[in-house]
């Protein structure tokens, strides 16, 4: 690990002007990327900004038809949350399957999806809900937000500051989870809204995507069997010792099936 400086701002503004006046500044939520990165001496940051002590960054509630989660929520925070449990229970069911215990008492949504990992949970559910991502300088939609692996539209300078998840109808979350690590090998994310239905994608490729085809099919008919043919292309998908980019192809159609079953059920 380099040297760096450490900071611990206690206010959003502090961590903003820490961020502004570093030379190659890194913001800390959880750590559950950046720490192993810095160990292995991957990335070399002049400054390490840690978020965990900004109250205003945390907390989880009801706004009207949305719920608002804090940035700096832990997995396991939303896992148990009855607010979550009440408002969404797919998304505290994610949750609570996101790596070990260690992880979930550590990691943070906001560092998750402005880590962008292209087999992380939570990117699934943000995209497959329409949520809003809340920055300190603005608000952008799930849809343009993530942009490829490890690659978001979050500007120098900008941090998470909640992430605003529109209440479904019905939704559900099916992965096929990597038995060591507990990534998404693949992942489907599906949710019947009063705008129609949204299918989003997690680990088959390089950053979470929708499926267009199975969202028309099932928004004349919310059945597993609905989408039974309807096939991905392995084209650009991810390929690795776990599996083939053919097989995760496969796995979109099986998991967004078991989805469907799960949220119609």
């Amino acid at each position: 690990m380099y040297d760096f400086s450490y900071h611990k701002p206690s206010s959003l503004a502090e961590a903003a002007k820490a961020l502004g006046s570093a030379e190659d500044g890194k913001l800390m939520a959880g750590g559950m990327t950046l720490i192993p990165t810095l160990k292995q001496r991957l990335a070399r940051p002049s400054d390490v900004i840690d978020l965990g002590g900004i109250v205003e960054l945390k907390g989880i509630r009801r706004a009207g038809n949305a719920l608002v989660i804090g940035a700096m929520a832990r997995h396991a925070e939303v896992a148990h949350s009855d607010v979550v449990r009440s408002a969404i229970p797919a998304l505290a069911e994610l949750a609570e399957g996101i790596g070990d215990p260690q992880v979930r008492n550590r990691g943070t949504i906001g560092g998750s999806i402005a880590n962008a990992d292209p087999a992380a949970d939570y990117p699934a559910a943000v995209v497959g809900l329409g949520a809003t991502v809340e920055t300190n300088k603005r608000k952008i939609a799930a849809d343009d937000f993530f942009k490829g692996l490890f690659e978001t539209a979050l500007e120098d300078g900008e941090i998470v500051t909640a992430v605003s998840f529109p209440i479904p109808e019905k939704a559900a979350y099916m992965k096929f989870p990597n038995p060591a690590s507990r990534y998404a090998i693949v992942g489907a994310f599906v949710a019947k809204t009063g705008g129609g239905v949204r299918v989003a994608v997690t680990g088959a490729g390089p950053s979470v995507f929708r499926v267009a085809a199975m969202e028309q099919a099932l928004a004349k008919s919310f059945t597993p069997d609905a989408i039974k043919d309807i096939k991905v292309a392995a084209d650009g998908l991810n390929a690795d010792i776990h599996a083939s980019a053919e097989y995760r192809a496969h796995l979109v159609t099986v998991m967004a099936r078991r989805a469907v079953a799960a949220a119609a059920g």
